[in-house]
């Protein structure tokens, strides 16, 4: 079952994140080896994303994957 609650919740977070490390989106997809309409996409809940892409995104910004995955879902 989708959510699109939560998965906008998810991109306002992860937006959060991104602006807290001083990235640019593009900065982020270059460093993730992702296209920035991933990131976009990502942060404005406009669809999921991968484990792969989180992982790579998680790599990149050097922070464990529960810091990108911890935010509230709201039922």
């Amino acid at each position: 079952m989708k959510n699109p609650e939560a998965i906008k919740n998810f991109g306002t977070h992860f937006r959060k994140l991104r602006e807290g490390k001083n990235l640019s989106q593009q900065k982020l997809a270059d460093m993730a080896n992702v296209h920035k309409s991933t990131i976009h996409t990502l942060e404005n809940g406009l669809n999921g994303v991968s484990i792969y892409i989180i992982i790579s995104i998680a790599i990149a910004i050097e922070v464990p994957i529960t810091e990108i995955t911890n935010f509230k879902i709201e039922k």
